[in-house]
C-alpha cells in the first residue's frame, strides 16, 4: 500500500519518491519543455533553470516558474537549488560545428559537476542526469544494452560521457540519489533536428548515401519524458543507467520510405556510393576549417547513413516500468503534420 500526500492528495507507491518541487534544466529546449509541461500536468511544482535573457512565456502560461543560472558560470548557480526535491538535468551544449572542445567540457561536464555539488549542498533528494546513447558511439553488436562499451565519436559525445561519469560517481558514492538516462533519437512536434531530413524527402531531393541498411532507432518525445519522470520517482534505484527508446528499430531505407509515406511523397531509389562522398567531405573540412567557415559537407554527417543506432530498452521496462506507447508511423505522421502546419516544409 502507498501513502497519500496531504499537500497534493496523490498516492505515492512503495519505492516512489513524491516529487513536491522539481527543477528542470534545459526547460526551454525540445525535451525540457515537454518534460516541464508533463510534470505540471501531473501536479508537480515545476521551475526551469534558464540563462539570463531567455524567455519562457509559453511555459509560464502552464504554471512553470523560472530561476536564472548558467551552467558555464558556476557563480550563477550558487544557492539557487534550495528547496527542490528533484533535479532533472536535461540542459546541454549540443553538437554544433565550430564549438571548441573546451566549451563542450565546461558546459556538459563541469556544468554537471557544479549542478551536482549545488544539489548536494541544498539537500536535493534525487538527481536525474540526461546523457545520450551517443556515448556508446557506433553500435557493433546491435541492439546495445547499457553496459555496451563506451565509444564517443566527437567532442560533444566525449563531453557527455564525462558528464555521465561525473554523475554516476556522485550516485555510487552515495552523495545523492539518482540515475542516468540515455535518450535515443528523439522526435515529435517541436523538433527541428529531423526537419532537414523531412524537408529533403518532402521536396523530392533526398538521396541515400550507401546501402541504407544501418539500423535506426527513434523515440517519440512524450514517451521519453514519461521514462524520465519514472526515473525521478524510483527512490530505491540509484547509480544505474537506463536507455529510453521507442519500441523497436528498423533499417534506414525502411525509415526513409515510412517518412515518404506519411508525407505522401515518393522517395528516389537511387543510392550514391559512400566512398566518393566521404572523400569530398574530408576535402571540405581541410579547406573550410582553417578559414573558420562551416564546411557544407563533413564526415560526421555521414554517420547517419553508416552507423547502427539500435538499442535494448528491456532494463528500463523491467526496473522503471517504462512502456513506450507511440507507434512509429503514427508519431512520424503527427510530426509531419506539425511541420506542415508551421510552414517548415
Amino acid at each position: 500500500m502507498g501513502q497519500r500526500n496531504k499537500r497534493t492528495g496523490r498516492r505515492t507507491e512503495v519505492g516512489e519518491l513524491e516529487m513536491k518541487k522539481v527543477l528542470v534544466t534545459g526547460g526551454t529546449g525540445f525535451t525540457g519543455s515537454y518534460l516541464c509541461k508533463a510534470l505540471i500536468e501531473k501536479k508537480y511544482d515545476v521551475t526551469a533553470l534558464v540563462r539570463e535573457g531567455k524567455e519562457i512565456k509559453e511555459l509560464e502560461k502552464s504554471g512553470v516558474k523560472k530561476i536564472i543560472g548558467d551552467l558555464a558560470k558556476p557563480e550563477t548557480l550558487s544557492g539557487k537549488l534550495k528547496g527542490f526535491d528533484t533535479v532533472f538535468h536535461i540542459a546541454a551544449l549540443y553538437r554544433v560545428e565550430g564549438v571548441s572542445k573546451n566549451l563542450f567540457t565546461i558546459v556538459n561536464a563541469e556544468g554537471t559537476r557544479t549542478l551536482l555539488n549545488e544539489s548536494v549542498k541544498s539537500g536535493v533528494k534525487r538527481f536525474i542526469h540526461c546523457s545520450t546513447v551517443g556515448v556508446q558511439g557506433e553500435i557493433k553488436n546491435p541492439p546495445a544494452k547499457e553496459d555496451a562499451p563506451y565509444s564517443p565519436g566527437d567532442h560533444y559525445q566525449e563531453s557527455k560521457l564525462e558528464g555521465e561519469k561525473i554523475a554516476l560517481d556522485f550516485f555510487k558514492q552515495g552523495k545523492i540519489g539518482g540515475v542516468v538516462v540515455r535518450p535515443v533519437g528523439i522526435y515529435g512536434p517541436g523538433d527541428t533536428r529531423f526537419l532537414k531530413l523531412f524537408k529533403h524527402i518532402y521536396r523530392g531531393n533526398f538521396k541515400m548515401i550507401g546501402k541504407g541498411k544501418a539500423l535506426y532507432h527513434l523515440t517519440y518525445v512524450e514517451d521519453l519524458v514519461d521514462g524520465i519522470i519514472l526515473a525521478g520517482k524510483k527512490e530505491n534505484i540509484s547509480g544505474e543507467i537506463y536507455t529510453l527508446g521507442g519500441e523497436g528499430f528498423l533499417p534506414l531505407d525502411e525509415l526513409i520510405s515510412l517518412i515518404g509515406k506519411v508525407l505522401g511523397k515518393k522517395v528516389s531509389a537511387l543510392k550514391i556510393p559512400l566512398l566518393p562522398i566521404y572523400i569530398a567531405s574530408w576535402i571540405c573540412e581541410i579547406v573550410c576549417r582553417p578559414l573558420k567557415i562551416e564546411p557544407p559537407l563533413f564526415r560526421r554527417r555521414l554517420d547517419f547513413f553508416t552507423k547502427d543506432r539500435a538499442f535494448d530498452i528491456s532494463k528500463a521496462k523491467k526496473e522503471l516500468g517504462y512502456s513506450p506507447k507511440m507507434p512509429l508511423e503514427k508519431g512520424l505522421r503527427i510530426t509531419a503534420k506539425w511541420y506542415k502546419e508551421k510552414g517548415l516544409l
